[in-house]
């Protein structure tokens, strides 16, 4: 029989290429998806934080009722859109008919303290006297978000000031009053912390002798004593801040608002001041990183939708770490035990079948079981044994670090055992062998030849581990996440890591800005941001254990594991 011959297209086709094709364009596409993600991400977050130019004009907008009266307007414009005429019918504006797309633009006015809010629509057609002064001045406040205005005059305890340049004397007295509150902020954080927590020591003290039933007179007195030295301690430091903070309201400083409006701002309420419309790029340059440092290292403020975001990032690499520390030897055991000890029969199968299940199930669940389990179960128990004496407030039977970093380890040891597994099933049993027959036993076997050539495959199972639980919210939610915890889980006093506090989370941090915030158009930025900022939190945690896991396949390369 004669052999057909096969075409270039068939032998094209049996050979495979086109689905190497297939699959280079489907990586290809991935990474450009992902790409375009980050880039996304970056520009909208990042350029949050650029001094943009502010704006002042003349709106005089009509109305079914007539001509209102012309309004000076202050602001940034934040973005542009078109939008249908249709859309805004019976909003009371007196609109052109003929024009069915109409132009607006966002523009943040800031001064809510003056306003109900800091953002609007306009529509620039009915713009005049638009100009770009050089004076006008941009306030980042701690409260009642961002002013603008132009500065007046200053004022020390209510006399005004004679100065040739009021805004150079305003940044120079902006930075006695952050000295002041670095200041309190150090004694706050430092002394009066250690005084509350030696007190409530005491407190716990004389409670547990109490239920103990050691009430002796000298012991009490004992106590009494230190309280009372404590008190002592307390009033003089309460005495220096008292005294601090009558130093911040010594200066204020008269600013003028849009349509004239005077109003007097204390320098101890302003973060920043800087007039954009007279800075060059350089200039604009060093307020940018000086606003990107403030974002990465110090604690949000109005409803996180200003500040920084420091504490959800040292919340978000704590938590993942001790989640690491909990995770990987329960998931090694697990795996050296099913693939060297057990028997490989029906139970085994069983089991390896329930933790491939397990890595499926909706991590919500895992946060209603680690609720149920760990909080009410665990950590109840755990108080009732060993802090009777703080009850019925609760010590560990309330949602902290600790029980959201196990809850996450039990949604991730799945990953763990499956990995490392693998890399166990790769071995070549002759190595087993080998060792065995050179006196070795089985212990030390896996110990000094199984386990270190396997670790790669550990190492593996750990870089999905970190890349689930880093991202994860809905769990979070139940067993440790807040909203806001300025204090940070790990600090000077005894026992320096607190497992037992509640902490923040980058993943609910954007879930709360972006859904709960009071400003969304504030917040929404910050969202673009701390999104970004959470894509290199896990890429740092996973370059670091793949860096770890590269550098023992260099050491064991004689073995494809």
């Amino acid at each position: 029989m004669k052999k057909q011959k096969l075409s270039k297209f068939q032998i094209w086709l049996r050979d495979g290429t086109p689905w190497i094709w297939f699959n280079a364009g489907a990586v290809t596409i991935s990474v450009l998806m992902l790409f375009g993600l980050l880039v996304i991400l970056g520009v909208n977050g990042l350029s949050h934080f650029w001094p943009r130019d502010v704006m002042r004009a003349v709106y005089t907008l009509p109305t079914a009722d007539g001509i209102e009266e012309p309004v000076e307007i202050i602001g940034e414009i934040i973005s542009s859109e078109e939008t249908e005429s249709a859309r805004l019918q019976g909003s009371g504006l007196l609109l052109n008919a003929d024009q069915e797309i109409l132009q607006r633009q966002l523009i943040r006015f800031g001064n809510r303290d003056l306003g109900s809010a800091d953002f609007g629509w306009i529509f620039p057609q009915y713009l005049s006297e638009q100009s770009w002064p050089e004076d006008i001045t941009v306030l980042e406040r701690r409260e009642w978000s961002d002013f603008y205005g132009r500065l007046q005059s200053l004022q020390e305890n209510g006399q005004t000031l004679a100065v040739a340049d009021p805004f150079e004397e305003l940044q120079r007295r902006l930075q006695r009053t952050e000295a002041i509150h670095a200041e309190i902020n150090a004694i706050e954080d430092g002394e009066i912390a250690r005084i509350n927590w030696s007190m409530e020591q005491l407190r716990l003290g004389e409670r547990r002798l109490q239920l103990e039933g050691n009430n002796s007179a000298e012991i009490i007195s004992t106590i009494r004593a230190e309280r009372q030295t404590l008190l002592l301690e307390f009033e003089a430091v309460q005495s220096q801040l008292n005294a601090l903070y009558r130093d911040l309201e010594r200066d204020t400083a008269q600013f003028e608002a849009a349509n004239g409006v005077a109003v007097t701002i204390f320098l101890a309420d302003i973060v920043r001041a800087y007039r954009p419309n007279a800075m060059g790029v350089v200039a604009k340059l060093g307020v940018y990183f000086e606003k990107l440092a403030e974002f990465l290292t110090t604690e949000p403020r109005e409803a996180n939708t200003e500040g920084g975001i420091f504490p959800a990032i040292f919340g978000t690499v704590v938590m993942v770490l001790l989640m690491s520390v909990f995770v990987t030897p329960f998931g090694v055991v697990a795996a050296i035990y099913l693939r060297e000890y057990a028997h490989q029969g029906f139970l085994t199968r069983l089991i390896r079948i329930a933790v491939n299940n397990l890595a499926g199930v909706p991590s919500i669940v895992y946060g209603v079981f680690g609720l149920g389990f760990f909080i009410y179960f665990v950590g109840g128990e755990i108080d009732q044994a060993f802090y009777p004496e703080a009850l019925p407030a609760p010590t560990f039977g309330t949602p902290g670090l600790l029980w959201a970093s196990l809850t996450l380890a039990l949604l991730t040891v799945p990953v763990v055992i499956v990995a490392t597994e693998e890399g166990l099933a790769r071995i070549p049993r002759s190595l087993r062998e080998g060792s065995l027959a050179l006196g070795a036993t089985k212990f030390e076997t896996i110990v000094q030849v199984i386990f270190p050539m396997a670790s790669p495959a550990m190492m593996t199972g750990l870089i999905l581990a970190v890349a689930r639980a880093a991202g994860e919210v809905a769990p979070l939610m139940l067993v440790g996440v807040v909203k806001l915890a300025p204090a940070l889980p790990v600090n000077g006093i005894y026992p320096y890591v607190h497992l037992d506090q509640k902490f923040m989370h980058l993943g609910y941090h954007i879930y709360d800005v972006g859904f709960q915030s009071p400003n969304i158009e504030a917040a929404r930025p910050l969202v673009f941001a701390t999104a970004l900022l959470l894509v290199i939190v896990i890429a740092t945690l996973n370059f670091a254990a793949a860096a770890l896991r590269n550098r023992l396949r260099e050491k064991y390369k004689t073995l494809d594991v």
